[in-house]
């Protein structure tokens, strides 16, 4: 069974680039918010993707040399990371908390 995936204004399925959307964190964010045109799921996880590591970005250098918090941080970073990336794999608009509702609505 050939199932057509909706394709984004990149020429990529939506899914793969949602995906991308968090592979280099708030980079690859802002480039997809910057070359994405049509893709609602796309622009949805360009922008949860910027607000969420441009924030934890912020954090890092805050709290980073602070030993047990830089370390939290930098796990609880990664778990998350890895969580979105396979989300937006998986095709699915998973929102985080607060900045999940941030992204869908300036998503439109």
């Amino acid at each position: 069974m050939n199932e057509q995936k909706p394709k984004s204004s990149t020429g990529l399925d939506e899914n793969v680039a949602g995906f991308l959307c968090y592979l280099f964190g708030f980079i690859t964010g802002i480039v997809f918010l910057v070359v994405e045109k049509e893709s609602r799921f796309v622009k949805f996880h360009a922008k949860q993707s910027t607000i969420t590591f441009l924030g934890l970005f912020v954090i890092i250098l805050l709290f980073g040399a602070i030993p047990v918090i830089g370390a939290l941080v930098w796990i609880f970073s990664l778990i998350l990371w890895l969580i979105l990336m396979i989300k937006a794999l998986q095709g699915k608009r998973y929102l985080l908390p607060i900045i999940g509702k941030m992204a869908e609505g300036k998503s439109n």
